[in-house]
């Protein structure tokens, strides 16, 4: 293929998602179910699949699992698409079933990282699996996408692409939680041909056609949203040293981490690397000046970031490089990457340009069938069980939580669906769904109240690189008017056979109070009694951490939340989520966050300890105790990291104060921290004292089971009058006595 058509393809790509004449394939029309048999592919009249997928989940023909939306936007492109599902890993032979792709296998170890998916945060091996068969434990390997690409590589010589949640966040050098190491891009260790993150479609279906066209690999360099492995950066590209555009400062001497990098550009055939002596990290070239050849500052620019033996033994290069990659998401703005694994480099295009609604509206519209496959009966599925009502309405969030993937993943520009897509959808869940009663169980997304938001400058959107639209503040360009939420909302009532349309997802409630009108909205109509939100914290370390806002922006929706309840009648309440041991939390902010709980009667039954998931910025503080928020220098602040598994438990206990297993660890936790008038029987005490005969172990798991005080989610006491309130929040060093005042306790007189 000429350059002029190539160029001519890629502009092709970017006008629209199915802008591409179909493949020849298409005359086989559409299938019920994406094949996963021989048997199958003949009744389909199939002598081959053109692309194979392979996948870490049951397959499900429903918009929430990846493996479907990629197949059927594939197939509604002419291809003909195989599902190999959760196969035996330890030899090739099930991925042989469907024999030889004609193009390319395609590699995703689920809706999870397989690692999140088997593993707990304290690395104990769970024995369920939401996404199999009757909730079985152990249908995937660890670290799938490595795995089953090694099998496909030794099934046949195709290439591989692999892509999902496991992959993008194995794009580049990253922490692993589990062996507790830097460990390379996943396509080193996979040895993949080509990785694609974020949401795949429009980067998959321009590797589709171009496969389909003869090309190979070596000629798809330079697709957005895909990263690939490269001897040299890309010829016409320009280099800009990180340090020259987030200085960390100078730290120990080290090795150059650009040595080996080896420069080229528009003008100059290569560029001379100068090295200062001095300097923590020499720069190898100085940044060009965009005016000189009058073009935008990212076109045809990457980023030369620390090599990979550079950010596992420096922790501070490596919260650097995470600073850098996280500045570097907005595909109106981005960079590539560049990253050296010893004499090869990782190269990342800059991100896939967002959906239009249009677009968004064609992936949804496609014929799914909605239910798991047939092959596997009767067995429930639970991931499928508990989406198969909900309705996803938007991609995307600007909030950039620290502990979230959803940045690393699906990016911060919010991607929206049409009312007329999801109210058909709606009409087809009524219709296809069996055991339908009428109750939707979500309209949302990554979050509820984000729908069609969007930055109210095109310029400022474009531009834009910060981490969060809404905090430590909401940025005077976003826009915060909540009505197209409020409307879909009131549209979707209307559907006939429709009783009731239930919010699960997760409401961000600083956004929410900006528009009153759209907190009575759900109040009034789409809460099942309870309405679950995420303060995460009540302590400024952590929530600072967290990039999440303060308890007072919790209080003001708490008050709108009971205002509208009271006005409808209802008797609803909030169910606030926690999590123990994130970066920032020091042992006396989860002792504050306890007595938050107890002031408020909360007693929290299923609680999260932080899980370090790969890229995230929370990750970063949890493995290099710097704060990559902000600029990181040999001044910056030390980030406390609760990394021990005692203190792990100890912040978890916090969250469960009430649980008499965690009492032993509590008393004796609170005497060190000099807060020992916290145990005791009354009202301002946290946990009892130690009783004669107490239960231990597992007797007091069992019996906190039995005694769980389910009214007490309701935000009353067990005699159902309101809380007590007057608990006492402490600073570090503030001495107490048992009233909550300052100064010794006083003796008991005999």
């Amino acid at each position: 293929m000429t350059a002029v058509r190539q160029q001519a393809q890629r502009m092709k790509a970017e006008r629209g998602l199915f802008s591409y004449p179909k493949y020849w394939a298409e005359c086989y029309g559409t299938a019920p179910f994406l094949p996963m048999s021989r048997k199958e592919m003949d009744e389909l009249g199939w002598d081959s699949c053109d692309i194979i997928i392979v996948t870490g989940d049951a397959y499900v023909d429903h918009p929430s699992f990846g493996m479907a939306v990629i197949g059927r936007v594939l197939e509604s492109q002419g291809f003909r698409v195989g599902i190999i599902s959760q196969p035996d890993w330890t030899s090739k032979k099930d991925f042989m079933k469907l024999g030889e792709p004609n193009l390319f296998f395609g590699v995703t170890a689920g809706n999870m990282d397989s690692m999140i998916n088997r593993y707990t945060a304290d690395r104990k091996i769970r024995h369920d699996d939401a996404y199999t068969p009757n909730n079985e434990g152990g249908k995937r390997p660890d670290r799938a996408v490595t795995v089953y690409t090694q099998r496909c590589k030794e099934a046949f010589k195709k290439p591989v692409v692999i892509g999902g949640i496991e992959a993008s966040l194995r794009r580049i050098a990253h922490y692993d939680y589990w062996s507790d190491k830097v460990r390379r891009s996943v396509l080193f260790d996979a040895k993949a041909d080509l990785l694609i993150y974020g949401n795949a479609e429009r980067p998959l279906l321009e590797v589709a056609h171009r496969f389909a066209q003869g090309e190979t690999v070596d000629t798809m360099q330079d697709i957005r949203g895909t990263a690939v492995i490269r001897k040299e950066p890309l010829p016409g590209w320009l280099g800009v040293d990180s340090t020259s555009i987030d200085k960390i400062g100078k730290i120990d001497p080290i090795p150059s981490p650009y040595q080996d990098v080896q420069e080229t550009c528009a003008t100059k055939e290569s560029d001379t690397a100068t090295e200062d002596k001095n300097a923590a990290v020499p720069v190898v070239v100085q940044p060009y000046n965009p005016k000189a050849e009058r073009r935008k500052p990212w076109d045809k620019t990457y980023v030369k970031l620390p090599a990979f033996d550079v950010v596992s033994a420096e922790r501070a290069h490596y919260a650097h490089a995470s600073r850098i990659l996280h500045q570097e998401t907005n595909p109106g703005c981005a960079r590539a990457l560049a990253q050296r694994h010893g004499d090869r480099l990782v190269w990342i295009n800059p991100p896939a340009y967002p959906l239009e609604t249009e677009e968004m509206d064609s992936v949804f519209d496609l014929p799914y069938a909605r239910v798991p496959h047939p092959s596997y009966g009767k067995a429930k599925i639970p991931a499928y069980d508990m989406i198969k009502t909900s309705v996803n309405i938007m991609r995307g969030c600007f909030g950039g939580c620290t502990f979230c993937s959803i940045t690393e993943h699906e990016g911060r520009i919010i991607q929206s669906r049409s009312e007329d897509s999801i109210l058909r959808e709606i009409e087809q869940i009524r219709d296809k769904v069996p055991g339908f009663t009428g109750v939707i169980s979500d309209l949302g997304g990554p979050t509820a109240n984000m729908y069609k938001l969007r930055c109210k400058s095109a310029k400022a959107e474009q531009t834009c690189r910060r981490l969060s639209c809404v905090w430590p503040d909401i940025c005077g360009h976003m826009d915060t008017d909540q009505s197209p939420t409020t409307n879909l909302y009131r549209q979707a009532r209307q559907v006939k056979g429709i009783k009731k349309i239930l919010i699960a997802s997760g409401v961000r409630y600083d956004l929410a109070i900006e528009d009153p009108e759209y907190v009575k909205e759900l109040v009034s109509h789409h809460v099942g009694g309870y309405l679950k939100i995420a303060p995460e914290h009540t302590e400024e370390s952590p929530l600072s951490k967290m990039m999440k806002p303060g308890m007072g922006t919790y209080h003001r929706f708490k008050a709108l939340f009971d205002k509208y309840s009271k006005e409808a009648g209802k008797e609803q309440y909030l169910i606030p989520y926690f999590i123990s041991a994130h970066p920032g939390t020091r042992d006396i902010d989860m002792l504050n966050l306890a007595l938050w709980l107890k002031e408020n009667n909360f007693r929290l039954d299923q609680v999260q300890n932080f899980y370090p998931s790969p890229m995230a910025n929370a990750t970063t503080m949890y493995h290099t105790g710097k704060n990559p928020i902000h600029k990181v220098t040999r001044k910056s602040e030390d980030v406390p990291v609760a990394k021990g598994e005692r203190q792990r438990r100890l912040h978890r206990a916090f969250l469960r104060y009430h649980d008499p297993a965690n009492w032993p660890m509590l008393r004796k936790a609170l005497k060190e921290m000099g807060k020992a008038h916290l145990i005791g029987n009354g009202e301002k005490h946290l946990i009892p004292p130690e009783r004669k005969g107490e239960l231990t172990g597992r007797d007091q798991r069992e019996y906190a089971k039995r005694s769980v005080n389910k009214s007490v989610a309701k935000g009353r006491s067990k005699n159902n009058r309101p809380v007590q309130q007057g608990l006492t929040r402490f600073s570090d060093n503030q001495p107490h006595n048992k009233a909550g005042g300052a100064g010794k306790p006083k003796k008991r007189r005999k």
